[in-house]
């Protein structure tokens, strides 16, 4: 087997998509499984839709996801540059060549021609409206016009393009990793552009040229690309390439979360869930979109939540670290089936990953939430704090939005509860373990509830009834963590402050 070479190539049109980040996922896991290179090169040959900041977020993202690249234009390699843009004369020597070997023609066609050719064929109920073998003899290019008028065309500076010609009533045939077999009849293709009238490249050209000239082995890429690989086949035949062609492999959509389509940005929006690994405002309209990372998703949890959209371990096992994922991977236990993308299983993945935390890890997620509010809390309750929320958050802001009540004591509290809960026994309970709590020398969660079973024991009432109106009292919440915890963290003098607010500002409900 060739020396395992692969690469995410994408287009710097605006932020990168998460179906991109798991394209590249796919990539780095068969490269580093195979102690191959993982290459990231930029298809930058659309200048019109190019837009500012897209390159240098594409690899952030990538670096972000712990997507490591070995060759690339912020690393370099022996096969640069990786930016298509400045390898335009490159691909200009490879047109020459096809179109010197018959494989590529001028075409002149203005923009009007093309649209009568679309109407004609139209008007004799094609299905097809395209430039190929069947119309090409109708147009204007170098195949219908003379040598001297093709080279006078081009000498006084007349628009053109290069395009490909389609060898007539053939089968191209490609081995597809995930698909098998590929066969297609040339008469279904166009005669594609392959040099823009601008003197860029299409994608068909340069990244066939790029993939031949970087020595890339697998070519592992969406779905979309698999009407365009026989054409890319075709071109490798044209070059006599054959025995550099890569292998391919073209992944399966991912799809909204109930199956019916391709998930798109609108989706992702309706549903409130992210489709940008980053933060990102278009600098073209100010729009913002929030990425994974800044809502709190660990980066280990995403790249294993994308990892099983689409491929499977073929064992039960869900959690892999990404040296696991590496030693896992198969291209073969891809399937071919569209993957449903399901965001309840990526927040699953993230509470996974969050529990693994140490309490000091996350402690530092906390601190950094407190600092903003202008809050001071020392390292070990911040870590007391992880320690006891941990198994009850999703993301880490969670530590902050849902335990707020240890740092702010409550001004209002859970209605259904104290309809409820809050009676006479309640009362009495609370008021006479309030006054024990304010006597004890020595205060954590096991004195807190020694003394709670011995207040409700000397009242004869039983501690299930009120430890609910206890939990309201001291945080506002009908529910939460430990609630002996909840009051060593946030101590005496706090916990009998708050029961005395509570009886003094919640009254019994009658009838």
């Amino acid at each position: 087997m060739k020396d395992v070479r692969v690469r995410f190539a994408p287009s710097p049109t605006g932020a990168l998509h998460i179906g991109g980040v798991r394209t590249a996922l796919y990539n780095f896991l068969l490269a580093r499984q195979q102690g191959g290179t993982m290459i990231l090169r930029i298809e930058d040959t659309d200048q019109n839709r190019y837009v500012p900041g897209a390159e240098a977020y594409i690899m952030d993202s990538l670096a972000w996801a712990g997507i490591q690249i070995d060759e690339g234009v912020r690393e370099g390699g022996p096969f640069g540059p990786y930016r298509q843009s400045e390898r335009k004369e490159i691909y200009s020597q490879y047109a020459q060549q096809l179109l010197q070997s018959g494989h590529a023609y001028y075409a002149f066609d203005t923009e009007a021609d093309l649209e009568a050719l679309r109407e004609r064929q139209k008007a004799a109920g094609s299905d097809q409206q395209q430039y190929s073998s069947a119309t090409r003899m109708t147009m204007r290019n170098s195949l219908t016009l003379s040598a001297e008028e093709t080279k006078k065309r081009i000498d006084t500076g007349h628009p053109y393009v290069i395009r490909f010609k389609i060898p007539e009533n053939e089968t191209v045939a490609l081995h597809d990793l995930i698909r098998g077999e590929v066969s297609v009849q040339t008469a279904q293709l166009d005669d594609k552009v392959l040099m823009k009238s601008d003197g860029m490249p299409t994608y068909h050209l340069a990244n066939v040229v790029d993939d031949y000239l970087m020595k890339i082995s697998h070519v592992i890429r969406g779905e979309e690309w698999l009407p365009s690989a026989p054409l890319h086949v075709l071109l490798y035949k044209a070059f006599g390439w054959e025995k550099g062609m890569p292998q391919f492999a073209h992944l399966p959509l991912l799809l909204k979360p109930d199956g019916n389509g391709k998930l798109s940005k609108r989706d992702a929006d309706r549903m409130g869930f992210p489709i940008f690994p980053l933060n990102w405002t278009d600098p073209n309209t100010g729009e913002k979109s929030t990425g994974y990372k800044e809502s709190g998703y660990l980066p280990e949890a995403l790249i294993n939540f994308l990892a099983f959209l689409g491929w499977n371990p073929g064992t039960e096992q869900e959690i892999f670290s990404m040296d696991e994922l590496i030693r896992a991977f198969s291209i073969e236990r891809i399937g071919k089936a569209g993957a449903k993308f399901d965001i309840q299983k990526a927040q699953w993945y993230n509470q996974q990953y969050l529990r693994t935390k140490s309490n000091a890890e996350l402690a530092s997620h906390l601190l950094s939430q407190l600092k903003k509010e202008n809050i001071y809390c020392s390292q070990d309750k911040a870590e007391k704090i992880c320690a006891v929320m941990k198994e009850r958050i999703t993301f880490p802001q969670d530590l902050w939005e849902q335990g707020k009540f240890f740092f702010i004591a409550p001004e209002s509290f859970d209605e259904g509860v104290v309809s409820k809960k809050w009676n006479d026994d309640a009362v009495k309970v609370i008021s006479a373990y309030r006054d024990a709590v304010e006597n004890l020398s020595t205060f954590d969660a096991t004195i807190a509830k020694e003394t709670l079973e011995n207040v409700t024991a000397s009242l004869q009432i039983g501690t299930g009834k009120i430890l609910q109106s206890l939990r309201v009292a001291l945080s506002g919440l009908g529910g939460g963590p430990d609630l002996m915890m909840i009051m060593e963290i946030i101590g005496k003098e706090e916990v009998v402050s708050r029961l005395t607010f509570a009886l003094s500002n919640l009254k019994i409900k009658v009838g």
